[in-house]
């Protein structure tokens, strides 16, 4: 057996033997009351660790599902990336991806932002988000996301227009200091593979209710691979799901861009294929419920060949 101690990668990470033991208890069902306890036991340590009194939203896929969840439910229509490193630009891609204008503040790789130079462009650029990545994985460095949350706040006081601030703490939330409330952030996210030492599959985030209420009025936003307000730490699993999204669980290959398509919501009792939108965090339930569609020869998310066509396949197995 290999000694414990010796994976030096900054994610996935080392998982301690008594975590790994758990993974090996029978299954169990992921709408029943045992799943149930399981997410209201997390809730308040998820809550711990986010430094926040909001929910923490649970997620079945790598940390890039939230980002894009992020994008997609933060963003109406023109954000500043900032840039210094290989995390933060695949954050601002994934923005052009998901069909948003986005203008770059790049530094070097290796250097910080500069929460001025922050002030100045959000004031008088149009924007009406800003994504960082507090620690750029690639680097190593810390950018002062404290001192940045309060420079986008300053310049959204000054021309009125509200500003998202929208966050990856990938490799920080967990290991160093993140105040999702404290600090003013919109959207945090993280995965479970990073400095919570847990096995990779599972992301976390949380939204502020300023957030919650954009993603309320975007158009597409609404659309949900399921009723994610029931997979919030302290939520119910009893809702029924819509038909899943390949953004839900993406794959190497296609994880978080826009290039890979799903399901949007078409007339009740329907589905019909375009761009997979998420709104992870967001309660579909008063946007007409969550009840999957049993029309027979129910659409699915179109193969690569009928992407381009916008033509749906008929459905051949369950989607997963």
């Amino acid at each position: 057996m290999a000694q414990f101690g010796r994976f030096f990668l900054p994610g996935p990470t080392e998982v301690r033997p008594e975590v790994l033991d758990a993974m090996t208890r029978p299954v169990i069902g992921h709408r029943g009351s045992e799943m149930s306890r399981i997410l209201a036991e997390c809730d308040p340590v998820l809550r711990a660790l986010f430094r926040t009194s909001r929910s923490v939203y649970v997620s079945s896929s790598s940390a890039t599902g939230m980002m894009e969840a992020a994008v997609r439910n933060g963003i109406r229509r023109r954000a500043l990336a900032l840039v210094n490193g290989a995390f933060s630009m695949r954050f601002r891609d994934l923005v052009a991806d998901c069909g948003r204008e986005v203008e770059t503040y790049e530094v070097p790789a290796g250097q910080c932002h500069d929460p001025d130079e922050v002030y100045e462009r959000v004031g008088g650029g149009g924007f009406d988000a800003v994504t960082v990545v507090h620690s750029e994985t690639s680097t190593g460095v810390l950018d002062p996301l404290p001192a940045i949350a309060e420079a986008v706040r300053r310049a959204e006081a000054a021309s009125g227009d509200e500003v998202l601030l929208l966050v990856d703490g990938v490799t920080s939330v967990g290991g160093a200091l993140v105040e999702a409330e404290g600090w003013g952030l919109d959207f945090l996210l993280t995965g479970s593979q990073k400095a919570m030492a847990l096995p990779p599959g599972l992301a976390f985030a949380t939204a502020s209710e300023r957030t919650m209420a954009r993603a309320a009025t975007i158009p597409g936003a609404a659309t949900t691979s399921t009723c994610w307000s029931s997979r919030s730490s302290g939520g119910s699993t009893r809702r029924r799901p819509r038909p899943p999204s390949p953004s839900s669980t993406p794959s190497p290959s296609s994880a978080g861009t826009s290039r890979s398509r799903g399901w949007t919501r078409g007339p009740r009792g329907t589905g019909r294929c375009g761009t997979a939108a998420w709104s992870g965090w967001r309660s579909a339930a008063g946007a007409g419920g969550c009840r999957p569609s049993r029309r027979r020869g129910a659409a699915r998310p179109p193969s690569p060949a009928s992407a381009s066509t916008g033509r749906c396949p008929r459905r051949r197995s369950s989607p997963g």
